[in-house]
């Protein structure tokens, strides 16, 4: 076998992964779905079989891996344009902590357990549960943890968290059961601030009684 073959292809396929990774877009490792993950490694594994089969016609072998990154793009695209479709690809953030009492139930079924939890907390130097307002376990599998601020007086204990109501226009029931508030009272408030048409509105959420709205691009 010769080597300088391998070589050249071993610099062709370098070339190609690192400008497929450029036009997938940028994210860190620990902020990859699962869907990225998969693609990710589907790629890694054709890069390896084009390398080590030189019989193999180059562009044959890179062609999966462009169709790879073919449907990436697009279900990225489709995702940016349905909250749907994002939380399917991409799950969603799940609370685990609220208000310093932990959800069994969130736990058990992300298959999520006290090990798990104990383990992130004290990678955020954060020893005691009892020290935890909220804590939100991300669709990348991190673990964001907002703490207690134990030298201020028990009614303003609470940190600075809020859920969002609003996330591309369309307004997030469940979030709305946690605060115990409907659907109405949003788009009575909204409209009370002079926003008619919650469509329009691409983020909103509300905290210490003051709501921040921002409003579509147009």
């Amino acid at each position: 076998m010769e080597v300088f073959p391998i070589i050249i292809r071993t610099f062709f396929v370098y070339c190609v992964i690192l400008f497929i990774f450029r036009l997938m877009g940028k994210r860190e490792i620990g902020e990859l779905s699962i869907l990225d993950l998969v693609v990710f490694i589907m790629i890694a594994e054709l890069a390896v079989i084009a390398i080590e089969d030189p019989k193999l016609s180059i562009i044959h072998a890179m062609l999966p891996m462009f169709i790879l990154m073919l449907v990436q793009i697009i279900l990225a695209m489709v995702s940016l344009k349905s909250q749907k479709v994002r939380k399917i690809l991409d799950g969603e953030p799940v609370i685990l902590i609220k208000e310093g009492k932990i959800d069994e139930k969130q736990m058990k079924k992300q298959r999520y357990n006290f090990d798990d939890l104990l383990l992130q907390l004290r990678e955020k130097e954060i020893g005691d549960i009892r020290d935890v307002e909220y804590a939100i376990l991300e669709p990348s599998g991190k673990l964001s943890v907002f703490e207690k601020d134990r030298s201020l007086k028990k009614w303003m204990t609470k940190p600075k968290f809020s859920l969002p109501l609003i996330i591309d226009g369309v307004i997030q029931e469940d979030h709305l059961a946690m605060i115990e508030q409907t659907n109405l009272w949003l788009r009575q408030k909204l409209r009370n601030l002079g926003y008619k048409d919650v469509r329009q509105i691409s983020y909103c959420t509300l905290q210490d009684g003051e709501f921040f709205v921002d409003i579509k691009d147009e």
